[in-house]
């Protein structure tokens, strides 16, 4: 009888530069929240309206699945967008996203209401947005981060814009890269090896 081969582990094939890891860590051992923008973050911006109005919004599972990480490792989603739509509070209910400000015409305003709650101060927090409504947000992040098709005023802020475009696995880079920072990253790929009965 063979016997099973034994469980490949590599370590992580996904890299970033030392120096932009030890700015993405802020001022602990990591990041205690993100905030993210919905529409050019989560989404590639562009807007679904029919004559009942916005019906339709297309997420990208990476990026679910990122945000999912992120809270397993520690650090705290918040979502902060300007529209509120069935489709995005349907979304960040799918992904049990527990703080979320939508319709939010003022985002710093809303966001420092959201840090206040969870007791958590601006260098703690990193943030990824496209637009200028995000600017506010992204200039006192301890972090801050943009798509690669974010507007050039957006990208001129940013710390990071990342190689992915928005609704196409920029927030997943965002993600990888705060985990990564953190240093909770190889222990939440190894998990994934594994399968569900441990074996």
């Amino acid at each position: 009888m063979a016997r099973p081969s034994p469980l490949r582990s590599p370590g992580p094939a996904l890299a970033f530069p030392p120096a932009l890891l030890l700015r993405a860590q802020g001022p602990g051992l990591g990041m205690k929240a993100a905030i993210f923008d919905v529409d050019g973050v989560l989404t590639d911006g562009r807007l679904y309206i029919g004559e009942h109005g916005e019906t339709v919004k297309a997420f990208g599972t990476l990026d679910g699945h990122g945000l999912k990480l992120l809270q397993l490792g520690g650090i705290e989603p918040l979502v902060v967008t300007g529209r509120d739509s069935p489709a995005v509070r349907r979304r960040v209910a799918d992904l049990g996203l527990a703080h979320a400000v939508y319709g939010a015409q003022d985002k710093q305003a809303a966001a420092a209401a959201l840090l206040a709650t969870l007791g958590l101060a601006w260098p703690e927090v990193a943030a990824i947005g496209d637009d200028w409504p995000d600017l506010p947000l992204l200039v006192r992040a301890g972090f801050a981060c943009a798509p690669a098709n974010a507007h050039a005023e957006v990208k001129a802020v940013v710390h990071h814009v990342t190689a992915a475009a928005g609704g196409h696995g920029a927030a997943r880079e965002f993600c990888d890269l705060l985990l990564m920072a953190a240093g909770r990253y190889a222990a939440l790929l190894q998990g994934h090896l594994q399968t569900l009965d441990g074996a």
